[in-house]
């Protein structure tokens, strides 16, 4: 399995896992201004109950964290998961 971000030059993308060429995860993202929003996170069926949404949203954060950005979770799962992990992904709050 391989975790590959992909945002283009009009700042929009995202996060996905594969394996063997399926896609098994998704994050869509968007980035404009500064700001990383987290619109959607969906596993697809042969990824569920492996931790690939974990995975997901580590990779965003690092991502984040490395391009100076701030969140905004209009994700349910990801603002579900900055909640639970407030300290640890506090510097990301817009």
């Amino acid at each position: 399995m391989n975790t590959e971000l992909d945002i283009k030059e009009e700042g929009k993308g995202g996060v996905y896992i594969k394996e063997d060429g399926k896609t098994l995860g998704e994050m869509v993202v968007g980035v404009k201004d500064g700001v990383l929003t987290a619109y959607h996170t969906e596993v697809f069926e042969g990824g569920v109950g492996k931790g690939l949404g974990r995975e997901l949203l580590n990779a965003m954060v690092a991502y984040a964290r490395k391009h100076h950005l701030k969140v905004v979770p209009v994700c349910a799962y990801v603002a579900a998961q900055f909640k639970r992990r407030e300290e640890e992904d506090g510097d990301l709050r817009p």
